[in-house]
């Protein structure tokens, strides 16, 4: 008998925890940009990876991009389980549109809703075009989710007269008391457990979700200063890289700097491919006027200029080269950043990269002391070569190529010089298996 009831026991408990309700609760309390459409569709991931029964989004935020809050909606539209809304605060334009989205739209007592008429980065009234289409995306939301389309409309037309809702020339903005009156939200709460109350969800299991610790790492990283000193580092990397032979640390820093930056705003939805191919193309352009094109011209010039603008676009949530909806600040902060990472980088290079050999950190890692010839010591591999012998250029140089003298063809570099195939050249001094060259 006592078997039996263990076993019933256990039974009871396995069923009551496998029937327990499991909320998820995930906070919209911030501009609504790419990194909060790249948090709601984590959080919603995760959401159907506990398999939540319900979903609460706690809101408190007065908008943002237009298109990051259209993906919001979609991830919301597209999940299976009620998703409910609680305004604790403010759900204005962006936060009004996502608001409007979600199953029910729960309010504190102080709570507004509303207000959603698109603004341009200046903070004025944004063209037609935008009002246009974010009118009929608000109607269709709301008639979707059986809410009156007028009253989302009127959220974003000015133009639109309501009879005893607005007048025109206003926009729509509901305290909690008319938003209940015009079906604009289901009950006035105070808390996500009164909401579950409201629903007779009892015994449940509730979470927040939160940002793992790459993610932090991610917005961290994202930050303008620490996006100027990425910068630098890779100027610095590629400067010192091409001081020292083979592939060393330097190089390694540049990289590992570049995919630091990339990164975090590839995932952010500000980095298109567009613009990481731009920035690459720019650096090769600048690679290819130091080692391969003699002199600084259109290619030097044309890699800086897809360098830079590349940086700035990359930290900016912009539509190609429309800048209507992205504010001046973040414009001005970008290109300081990208402008300042890379002066930052030369400024190093100038100043500092000479007191950097002499540095007891430095001299660790290299060699110090000299093979001095009087004591013996000797790289040259071409004995059979003297300064002053001439030959002819059997490749152009630029600095580097080859030389043909007495019929055997020797590796050669200018002091800087360019050099045709077929001229005249002189010995200046071997440096190992190598000869300097001029052109007579």
């Amino acid at each position: 008998m006592k078997r039996i009831l263990t076993v019933l026991f256990f039974c009871l408990l396995a069923l009551s925890s496998v029937a327990q309700p499991k909320v998820m609760v995930m906070e919209i309390k911030d501009e609504i940009g790419p990194a909060m459409n790249r948090y709601v569709r984590l959080a919603l991931e995760n959401a159907a990876a506990i398999k939540a029964d319900y979903v609460i989004v706690e809101m408190d935020s007065y908008g943002g991009a237009v298109s990051d809050a259209g993906e919001i909606v979609d991830h919301i539209m597209k999940f299976e389980k009620p998703i409910w809304v609680f305004i604790n605060s403010d759900a204005a334009s962006a936060g009004a549109y996502i608001s409007i989205a979600c199953d029910s739209i729960y309010m504190t007592k102080n709570a507004t809703i509303g207000a959603a008429t698109v603004v341009t980065g200046e903070g004025e009234k944004a063209p037609e075009k935008y009002q246009s289409y974010f009118r009929k995306t608000m109607r269709a939301t709301a008639e979707a989710n059986h809410r009156n389309p007028d009253i989302a409309e009127g959220m974003v037309d000015d133009r639109k007269s309501i009879p005893g809702i607005k007048k025109e020339g206003e926009i729509i903005t509901f305290t909690t008391s008319e938003a209940l009156k015009h079906g604009y939200c289901e009950a006035q709460v105070t808390s996500v457990e009164e909401i579950l109350q409201r629903n007779k969800v009892e015994n449940y299991k509730l979470s927040t979700f939160k940002l793992g610790t790459s993610e932090k790492i991610i917005a961290f990283i994202i930050n303008p200063f620490i996006s100027g000193l990425l910068i630098l580092i890779i100027i610095g990397g590629i400067y010192f890289e091409m001081q020292s032979p083979g592939i060393g640390f330097p190089l390694f820093a540049a990289i590992t700097a570049l995919v630091l930056y990339l990164v975090p705003y590839y995932l952010n939805g500000l980095a298109e491919y567009w613009e990481i191919i731009t920035l690459l193309i720019g650096f090769l352009l600048i690679l290819a006027e130091v080692f391969f094109i003699p002199g600084f011209g259109v290619a030097g010039v044309l890699g800086i200029t897809l360098t830079l603008s590349s940086l700035v676009l990359i930290m900016l949530n912009n539509d190609y080269f429309n800048f209507d909806l992205v504010p001046m600040g973040d414009i001005i902060i970008a290109g300081f950043t990208a402008f300042g990472g890379i002066c930052g980088g030369l400024f190093l290079l100038f100043m500092g990269g000479a007191k950097l050999a002499d540095t007891k950190a430095f001299k660790k890692y290299t060699l110090s002391e000299t093979q001095e010839k009087d004591k013996g010591f000797t790289a040259n591999f071409v004995p059979e070569i003297s300064s002053g012998q001439k030959g002819v250029a059997f490749t152009i140089l630029r600095p580097s190529g080859r030389v043909i003298i007495s019929d055997k063809i020797y590796d050669a570099f200018t002091r800087g010089e360019y050099i045709e195939k077929g001229e005249a050249i002189e010995v200046v001094e071997t440096e190992g298996s190598t000869l300097k060259v001029r052109k007579i």
